[in-house]
């Protein structure tokens, strides 16, 4: 691992589902095909490490989307769930407006 940030940066592109977000991450993050594209992958991914040999490479990991679609409104579950599984240290999740 090295003591550099992997920065995944989604604004201007439409996330209005998880599997758009998964599609979105898919390739900046070295996600493997046989990814399981669920939230206890996405947080064993980004958390545990060994998924994605681009993401073990870093020290950290922000992903930084638009306030918009799936992020737009903060009462959605999955969006919810999605944001709880950065840990805000070690990955982040940033919205923008």
């Amino acid at each position: 691992m090295t003591a550099t940030e992997l920065l995944v940066d989604l604004r201007g592109r439409p996330i209005a589902t998880l599997d758009d977000f998964w599609e979105a991450v898919r390739e900046p993050c070295g996600l493997p095909a046989w990814f399981g594209r669920n939230l206890d992958a996405w947080a064993d991914a980004i958390d545990a490490r060994g998924f994605s040999e681009v993401i073990d490479r870093h020290a950290t990991l922000t992903v930084h989307a638009d306030r918009q679609g799936l992020f737009a409104d903060t009462d959605d579950p999955k969006a919810r769930a999605l944001a709880a599984t950065f840990d805000g240290v070690r990955n982040r999740l940033v919205l923008h407006p």
